[in-house]
């Protein structure tokens, strides 16, 4: 597919706004801030950062914003048409959106009669004044004006006359982009690539008060799961302006992932999104955003997620070492991810022998080291262990096995309490450790939400004396799996830790029939693993 080759697709990124309506995200204007630089570093062209006439926040935001210093993006600030009955110079909201300073200005406005009769319960022809002299206005005023043209596919199927008189008087007032949104999320991509054809011709028809030709974009959401096909379907029909939101997140079922959207328009149909060379740094800052919002990033997310390029299956990774085409759709170094074979009973002896080689590279598929993984890992897989999504632990093991592992840290003896008082809904765990380091011992103690957050204390605590480097080191997930259900509480329970210092996470994993004790064998790999890459010794 080369036919839209070289050709330039205007990202905008609405992680701020539309992202920030999304179930159980919120930013602080710092979070805000640390997104838009993220953000920028990418290549994105826009940023629409909030709506600064909803909420305090959003206009405290704008004016932070003013001392930023970006190098390719530029921001926006979305809000609606003028009020029926209130002139544009006489409205709040578009007065806000002229004081945010935003380089651009995104505004609303309904393209579905049923919309304009049953929500705003104004006349079609308000609807349209309303429209016309709120794009009028701002550009009076200077500014760049998006028209997010809203509900205008299911306008299109209940009355198309009146969705496409909307995004024509749009143009004919001024509007620098004619945004398509699938506003519900659930149009199929053959009814957004018909919408947008019948748009650009109908666009085609009127002169822009500047003479250009209209530039028309999509904004899809993804109630029915087609947002990145409706996006790509879009693209093909001719639309060059993108909305997203990076990770995925917004309203409801969210966004077009752009971060799943932009490698394949790049990738696949040689589209130009972002600066030259940048495309390879989308799964290290997809990954920075996904924190800065608290939301764990889908392990499955294409292109960027930790499992779009794993291999399990002994045939696949085998293949794959061969030749990465073989069960690979892109090489996922152009997108900045990384290769995993995936460690199992399944996985073949192929895929160990390339897992050792990344510390011993002399090691071959027939090398001794290879058979006794193999034979280990199937007899513990067997005990209920499983290191498919615990690297970490899986790298101690190869390390133990060719006798390049060298314990940082010995635990001597540890105690953990929890105290519930009779009548109180407070609860209190206390861990206590004694550990020895080079010879040396040192106790620590420790109160924590839980026994785990405790123990995790009092070894952090112990340990810092002699590693200050844990310090940076917490932990972001914790999972609990009952292995054998049969036994009730006497069951086996894994134990998966994932950890980061900031700019890398790693997962660990315990097992025992006492989960306190899984989780200090989770806990002890994840420190100790952390310990070996930041050591130069390499053992």
């Amino acid at each position: 597919m080369t036919e839209l080759k070289s050709t330039s697709i205007e990202i905008l990124d609405t992680t701020l706004r539309d992202g920030a309506q999304g179930e159980g995200i919120v930013f602080s204007v710092q979070d805000k801030l640390a997104v838009v630089r993220a953000l920028d570093e990418l290549g994105v062209a826009w940023i629409e950062a909030g709506n600064p006439g909803s909420n305090p926040k959003d206009a405290e935001f704008f004016a932070a914003a003013a001392s930023l210093s970006l190098g390719t993006a530029r921001l926006c600030a979305f809000g609606p048409t003028r009020k029926s009955g209130v002139t544009a110079k006489n409205d709040a909201q578009l007065r806000s959106l002229l004081d945010s300073d935003a380089a651009a200005l995104s505004v609303f406005g309904k393209c579905w009669d049923f919309h304009v009769k049953e929500v705003l319960r104004v006349s079609p022809e308000e609807n349209l004044a309303m429209i016309v002299e709120t794009i009028a206005f701002l550009k009076d005023e200077g500014r760049i004006v998006l028209f997010d043209a809203e509900h205008f596919f299911d306008g299109v199927k209940a009355n198309s006359e009146y969705a496409l008189s909307c995004v024509q008087a749009a143009l004919g007032a001024g509007a620098d982009r004619i945004v398509l949104c699938d506003t519900n999320g659930g149009a199929f991509p053959d009814e957004v690539s018909a919408g947008v054809s019948l748009a650009a011709g109908a666009l085609a028809e009127i002169t822009a008060p500047d003479g250009k030709p209209a530039l028309i974009g999509i904004h899809a959401h993804n109630d029915a799961g087609f947002a990145a096909a409706a996006a790509a379907a879009a693209v093909r029909a001719g639309c060059r302006h993108v909305q997203g939101t990076l990770v995925g997140f917004g309203e409801r079922c969210g966004n077009t992932s752009l971060a799943v959207l932009i490698p394949s328009l790049e990738l696949k149909l040689g589209c130009r999104c972002l600066p030259r060379g940048r495309l390879s740094r989308i799964s290290e800052i997809t990954r920075l955003v996904a924190e800065v919002a608290n939301v764990p990033l889908p392990a499955a997310t294409p292109y960027v997620g930790s499992s779009a390029f794993s291999h399990k299956g002994g045939m696949h990774s085998d293949g794959v070492l061969k030749t990465s085409r073989s069960f690979e759709h892109v090489d996922p170094a152009l997108v900045g991810n990384d290769r995993h074979l995936l460690m199992s009973e399944v996985g073949g002896r192929s895929a160990i022998a390339a897992r050792v080689q990344k510390l011993d590279p002399a090691v071959t598929r027939d090398h001794p080291v290879v058979e006794k993984l193999a034979l280990k890992l199937k007899t513990l897989e067997a005990e209920g262990w499983s290191f498919e999504g615990a690297d970490a632990s899986f790298e101690l093991l190869i390390r133990r096995e060719l006798g390049r592992y060298k314990p940082r840290f010995k635990i001597l003896a540890y105690r953990v309490m929890s105290e519930h008082p009779t009548g109180e809904s407070i609860s209190c765990s206390h861990a206590w450790a004694k550990l020895r380091v080079d010879e040396r011992d040192e106790i620590a103690a420790a109160e924590g939400e839980g026994p785990v957050h405790a123990l995790d204390g009092a070894l952090r605590r112990a340990l810092c004396r002699f590693y200050p480097e844990l310090q940076q080191v917490r932990l972001t997930d914790y999972k609990v799996r009952v292995i054998d259900g049969g036994a009730a509480t006497a069951a086996k329970v894994r134990v998966l830790i994932e950890s980061t210092n900031g700019p890398a996470a790693w997962t660990t994993v315990g097992v025992s029939e006492d989960i306190i004790d899984a989780s200090r064998a989770a806990l002890v790999d994840s420190i100790e693993y952390r310990l070996i890459a930041d050591s130069n010794l390499g053992i």
